[in-house]
């Protein structure tokens, strides 16, 4: 008798045998106690977490006949029935199985759907299972709709998939949906402890727990792990065979690795590395079980009173590795080992990125003791609980003080404004000063004595750290009398008012070129050519400028003789090319440019024109009947420099 795997010999038959999936079999088995039966079923998840074998329970729980053959719908197949035998033989009738992954044209799907226009056979539903539906063309959706809508009473659809992004929408309104999760490591260690028990075959809790991680979530990855597992160990599951069939890290090595992160030990670090690269362990396996391990830290460390696992040898350690690591370099190094594994494959050497991600925690990490240190300005205010006593100000080069207000007046008619006067926080002066605004005459300073050195710049920064004095409530500083710095000062005379120039004279005195316009027989003939050109738009950038900016200064029938004020616009290429578009316009001439004073040229004229229009356009608006009528009556002004020609 061949041999049977264990994912095959142990797949659940009953909703009771299976595991991990409680939310969904509560459902399944309510619907069909109460036989509110949906005629279409969509069962999404991972691979090897039971879509498939939900299907079949769910057609034996439709088809099951009793043992006595009088049975009815139930959500406890009997299993002994001759449709519940063969549902699990895989050979009933009125059961179809479908793969979309190499069925998955509209042909294969009509021939499916042909089917249904008959009765059962055997049973009493017809039921299809679409496998991997989400492998299926969109011909082969829209095939199916109609059915999948409005199928037969006797016609039930389950369709299964890995990837329900896929599905249309049109197709997932139509079915009920269940999302069935990846299971637990405790849940597949639980299950692998009955399987192993009822195989008797002895095992390690430790080596089962391998297992159940390297499953990561998926019960038939589970058992066929296990199989190979005991072929590996000649019948015997212990943690040595299964850690290195699975190529794993020795828990050991991790631990280590992470008690040297903790006490800052960069040496034992690289030793550590340089042991897993002799041992040929991956590095990408060393950061998944580190990242496992700290979760569990972490875990410990927000909630100390949580009851661990007896079981598990590495929960005491854990438990002294968080006691002995703060949360924050927890944490930091958990991110670390998660982003650290897309950096393997980037370096030549993922033994060197190990080591670099590891290293990493050390340089981030703050020095001992660094949190207690304070600076001492710190230091010297969390000491001194005492008022500061007043400080006498210095006579010579007082220390800077920062204003704390600016205020501006303006007279009503705003024809007077006043200086700005800085406004300072009071402070005690040994003797009267004289208030801001009056006259005093020059007095010669005191000479420094040896007793008061002028203070330097690192003690005047100092002095601005030091503890603030007594100072009155902000809400009173309006009542206190404002006093002068303690230097001389002379008095603060009003500014002289400036009267702003008529928009007309600004804009001649903006406008008006520096040399003026001489207007000349060559310059007309000129700027008609410049403007035609322009118009053309075949001169641009440095050549429509080197155009603009110089004066025909002769003519003749073969050359043109230009003058240019700047240098800048004497290039061989622009001169080349102004010259070619010339040629193009019908001038075929050669151009000679020379430098000098230009007193005709296109911008000179076109500067002229645009003033004109400018004071034109303001003598327009200053005339305007309307402009004129609010200035008079609500005391209007025109803006300086909005209006504009048009």
């Amino acid at each position: 008798m061949s041999y049977l795997v264990l994912a095959r010999k142990y797949r659940p038959r009953s909703f009771t045998e299976m595991v991990g999936q409680e939310h969904v079999v509560q459902a399944l088995s309510n619907a069909l106690t109460q036989q509110r039966l949906h005629h279409a079923y969509l069962f999404t998840g991972t691979r090897g977490v039971g879509k498939t074998t939900v299907s079949r329970i769910l057609a034996k729980s439709l088809n099951c006949q009793g043992a006595d053959g009088q049975g009815g719908i139930t959500a406890e197949p009997c299993g002994v029935c001759q449709a519940c035998r063969d549902i699990d033989a895989g050979r009933f009738v009125d059961y179809t199985e479908l793969d979309a992954a190499s069925n998955r044209g509209v042909d294969e799907v009509q021939s499916l759907l042909e089917q249904a226009v008959y009765k059962p056979v055997q049973g009493r539903f017809k039921v299809f299972m679409i496998d991997e539906v989400h492998m299926l063309t969109n011909t082969a959706f829209n095939a199916m709709l109609k059915t999948l809508e409005e199928p037969p009473e006797y016609l039930k659809f389950v369709l299964a998939t890995t990837d329900p992004q896929k599905v249309p929408v049109t197709v997932l309104s139509r079915c009920l949906q269940f999302n069935l999760r990846p299971m637990a490591p405790e849940t597949v260690f639980e299950h692998l402890t009955r399987v192993l028990a009822a195989e008797s075959l002895a095992a390690e809790p430790a080596a089962l727990r391998l297992l159940a991680r390297a499953a990561r979530g998926s019960m038939r990855d589970a058992l066929s792990l296990t199989d190979q597992a005991i072929a590996f160990g000649s019948g015997q599951l212990q943690e040595a065979g299964v850690r290195q069939m699975l190529g794993s890290v020795d828990r050991s090595h991790v631990l280590n690795l992470i008690r040297a992160l903790a006490d800052a030990d960069g040496a034992s670090v690289v030793s550590l590395v340089d042991a897993l690269r002799q041992h040929g362990v991956s590095a990408a396996a060393t950061l998944e079980d580190m990242s496992t391990l700290l979760q569990r830290m972490a875990v410990m460390q927000a909630v100390p009173g949580l009851t661990q696992d007896a079981d598990d040898p590495d929960a005491p350690v854990l438990v002294d590795l968080a006691e002995r690591m703060s949360a924050e370099e927890t944490q930091l190094l958990y991110s670390l080992c998660l982003h650290g594994r897309t950096e393997l494959g980037l370096a030549p050497d993922e033994y060197a990125a190990l080591t670099m991600v590891l290293l990493r925690l050390l340089a981030f990490k703050p020095a001992s003791g660094s949190a207690e240190k304070k600076s001492p300005s710190l230091t010297q205010r969390a000491e001194s609980a005492r008022p500061v006593p007043p400080v006498k100000a210095p006579t010579v080069a007082p220390a800077p003080v920062v204003p704390a207000a600016v205020a501006r007046v303006e007279s009503p008619s705003r024809a007077e404004p006043v200086a700005a006067v800085p406004v300072t926080p009071p402070e005690p002066v040994s003797a009267p000063v004289p208030q801001v605004g009056t006259e005093r005459p020059a007095q010669p300073q005191p000479a420094a004595s040896p007793s008061d050195p002028e203070p330097s710049v690192d003690e005047m920064l100092a002095a601005l750290d030091e503890p603030p004095m007594d100072l009155p409530p902000w809400e009173e500083l309006d009542e206190v009398a404002v006093s002068a710095a303690p230097v001389a000062a002379p008095a603060i005379r009003p500014l002289p008012v400036r009267e702003a120039p008529a928009p007309s004279a600004r804009v001649d005195a903006l406008k008006r070129p520096e040399v003026p316009l001489q207007p000349t027989p060559e310059g007309d003939f000129w700027a008609e050519v410049v403007r035609d050109l322009m118009a053309a738009d075949v001169i641009t950038a440095l050549v429509r400028e080197l155009a603009l900016q110089s004066q025909l200064f002769s003519r003749s029938a073969d050359q043109w003789q230009l003058r240019i004020e700047r240098e800048s616009l004497n290039m061989p290429s622009t001169r080349e090319r102004l010259q070619a578009a010339l040629q193009a316009a019908g001038h075929a001439v050669r151009l000679a440019v020379e430098l000098g004073p230009v007193v005709d040229s296109p911008a000179k004229r076109l500067a002229v024109a645009a003033a004109a229009k400018m004071v034109a356009a303001e003598e327009l608006i200053q005339s305007d009947p309307l402009v004129q009528a609010m200035v008079r009556d609500f005391g209007a002004r025109i803006v300086p420099g909005s209006i504009q020609p048009l």
